[in-house]
């Protein structure tokens, strides 16, 4: 059965069916009244209501802030600082802290704290690399594209567009990072995609630090997304791995500054 949508909050609510083309006028239900007893119960579940573990909490503050550059590279972090930032004790800073310097976003230094590494010139070199190999192989498999695929990258493509408008740099960078996965899991090659997928945080990292270097990129990433677009819509497979070539190519050029 199709969804009913409520369209008004007055006492007569216009209620129609998602997939018709009329609509039926029905009285709609007065607001319930709710009870002191309801009430405290409602409150009682909600305040039952698990959170995550503390060491998951305090890793991903710590990640998400690294990821946008909240915490920069160079920056300090000390254990003392970020248990009150999270509301916790030190102990699952610690575990959160030992968790993301095996995935190399920070180096412990005992007693003193935990240094934010810098994208390294290496680092951006062997993720473009990566990027180019898994990219250019799924932009040509892409073609020739199915609707579903098209409708997909026309409605992430707009997406950035008015992220863009709002300037949300971090939600601009993932939503870039999802044109170009959507591409990469069309190729139905699930290796590829996890290999991709482990890329994930680089290049979220690495997207803010050019939009924030160079905010005219913002506008050439957008054009050249609607590119790759159109030449995948055309079923010109050598064009779309060109537009590959170029784009994530430019990466390298935009962050390499920032080399540790």
């Amino acid at each position: 059965m199709a969804p009913i949508l409520n369209l008004s909050g007055s006492r007569t609510g216009l209620i129609m069916h998602a997939c018709c083309i009329y609509a039926v006028y029905m009285p709609a239900a007065p607001p319930a009244v709710k009870s002191p007893a309801k009430s405290a119960a409602q409150s009682t579940v909600k305040s039952s209501v698990k959170q995550p573990p503390a060491a998951e909490r305090v890793y991903a503050h710590i990640k998400e802030a690294v990821l946008d550059r909240r915490y920069e590279g160079g920056t300090l972090l000390t254990e003392g600082d970020l248990a009150t930032a999270v509301g916790v004790s030190r102990t699952p800073v610690r575990e959160a802290l030992l968790r993301l310097e095996v995935e190399g976003l920070i180096k412990l230094y005992p007693k003193k704290g935990a240094l934010v590494l810098a994208v390294s010139a290496q680092e951006i070199a062997d993720v473009v690399e990566t990027r180019l190999l898994v990219e250019e192989f799924a932009a040509r498999k892409a073609v020739p594209a199915s609707a579903q695929l098209i409708g997909r990258l026309e409605k992430l493509l707009q997406e950035q567009r008015q992220l863009a408008e709002a300037g949300d740099l971090a939600a601009v960078s993932v939503k870039d990072r999802c044109f170009h996965a959507e591409i990469v899991r069309n190729a139905g090659n699930d290796i590829l995609s996890r290999l991709y997928d482990q890329l994930r945080d680089r290049q979220l990292r690495m997207g803010v630090a050019v939009m924030e270097a160079h905010p005219g990129r913002i506008a050439d990433n957008i054009t050249e997304h609607g590119e790759l677009l159109e030449a995948i819509r055309s079923g010109d497979a050598d064009g779309a791995a060109q537009v590959v070539r170029r784009h994530v190519s430019r990466v390298k050029v935009l962050v390499r500054g920032e080399d540790r």
